[in-house]
């Protein structure tokens, strides 16, 4: 918590320099504004790179450990497959959120922005527009699984790692077990990277918001008001709605539910990690009335498998960059990055910014410029105690469902 802050001091502080450094050049050096920007930008570019330097592996080892221990789902039979379901349609629902809001607010139609490497955007929004489905089997189904990590390619590692988790599922403890405690490791050392790979966030924060700022003018802060306003107004929509399924299934002891998690909503909501909380979490539901057995394992499938606020947060972002940029995407290829959203994001953490790590591969793979994400990165702190929130509703709200459709959720909050 201490770190979480001091790196949120960190990019505020490089924020403002930032803005001060390119608001100087902007103003009194409007002619050295291009050359200063393309060099400033560079501070930009290693954090970026930084980032899509562990996406392939972070994706292909959490997954492959979070696919490989569902082998439970066998043995629970009911309750693994009611709590799939929930998952996969509070994500799909999260996701058409996101989506259908960023279109009808267009916060970041407020200014345009000139793509960097235009040239380099155009080919990638050249071959995007033609996806045949050959070239979709071609994008989905990996040659190599070394050729899929060598380009980035996550689609394919997804593919991979799903049949290679299925594969050891069913070899038995014995011979998996070992396998899955490497990967489980492997994944924790790679999470740990992502921490240290944030400290360098401040520096791509003053590269990316110094040459913005040099170029465009002090203009671009309407987009940062018009950005929070709109995401909170969709983060509240999806309260909504996950509130008001709440209701239909637990009725009036929803309202307890809330009661009894408003202490891991606040401390998701300050420390952005709704992994925070998950002790406290465990606890206050089975005080609830949920029986222990579907606790321990529907909120662990949950933390990978149901981040609704972050999966909402991956469709905004991602078409708000694609605004700010002026890329234009048809129902099509926007309906095409939802559904490879829901997939890329399965097995990923629920630790402060790790969905900027798919929302970098995303833009990627759909010809936006990922450098984009060094933009929203400033105000991703305060995007993040909202999501991380929205988590533990959603995770709270399906073990909760799932003790109720099983018959085991007490009429009375008990002890432990």
């Amino acid at each position: 918590m201490k770190g979480q802050n001091k790196l949120f001091i960190a990019i505020i502080v490089a924020l403002v320099v930032g803005v001060g450094i390119g608001g100087l050049v902007h103003t009194q050096y409007p002619e050295s504004a291009e050359p200063f920007s393309k060099n400033i930008k560079l501070l930009g570019t290693i954090f970026i790179r930084l980032v899509q330097m562990i996406i392939a592996p972070l994706v292909f080892t959490t997954l492959v450990v979070g696919i490989a221990k569902m082998s439970d789902i066998k043995m629970i039979g009911r309750v693994g497959t009611k709590a799939m379901l929930w998952f996969i349609s509070a994500s799909l629902i999260s996701l058409f959120i996101g989506l259908v809001l960023v279109n009808w607010l267009e916060p970041g139609h407020v200014t345009k922005l000139p793509i960097q490497d235009a040239a380099s955007a155009d080919e990638l929004l050249k071959s995007s527009k033609g996806f045949s489905l050959e070239d979709f089997v071609k994008h989905v189904i990996p040659k190599s699984l070394f050729e899929a990590f060598a380009t980035n390619e996550v689609l394919q590692i997804v593919v991979f790692s799903i049949m290679f988790g299925v594969a050891l599922a069913n070899l038995g403890e014995e011979y998996a077990q070992p396998v899955v405690k490497l990967f489980d490791i492997i994944a924790h050392a790679i999470l740990k990277m992502v921490g240290y790979i944030m400290w360098f966030a401040p520096l791509g924060v003053l590269g990316a918001i110094a040459a913005v700022v040099a170029t465009n003018g002090f203009e671009i802060f309407k987009v940062y008001a018009v950005y929070l306003r709109d995401f909170f107004f969709a983060l509240g929509i999806l309260w909504l709605v996950l509130l008001l399924v709440g209701y239909l299934i637990l009725g009036n002891r929803l309202f307890d539910l809330l009661k009894r998690i408003k202490a891991p909503l606040l401390i998701a909501f300050s420390t952005t990690s709704s992994e925070a909380v998950f002790p406290k979490l465990v606890e206050e539901l089975e005080r609830f009335g949920c029986n222990n057995r579907v606790v321990s394992f529907i909120l662990p499938l949950g933390y990978s498998f149901n981040l609704d606020g972050s999966m909402m947060y991956m469709t905004f972002a991602s078409i708000f960059i694609a605004q700010i940029y002026g890329i234009e995407m048809s129902i099509g290829q926007q309906i095409t990055m939802l559904l490879v959203l829901m997939l890329t994001s399965k097995g990923i953490a629920g630790v402060p910014r790790a969905s900027l790590v798919i929302i970098v591969a995303t833009c990627s793979m759909f010809g936006i410029p990922p450098e984009g994400i060094a933009l929203i990165l400033p105000i991703d702190h305060f995007c993040d105690m909202g999501r991380s929130m929205t988590n533990v509703l959603g995770n709270a709200l399906a073990t909760s469902a799932v003790s109720k459709w099983e018959g085991e959720l007490s009429d009375h909050g008990g002890e432990l």
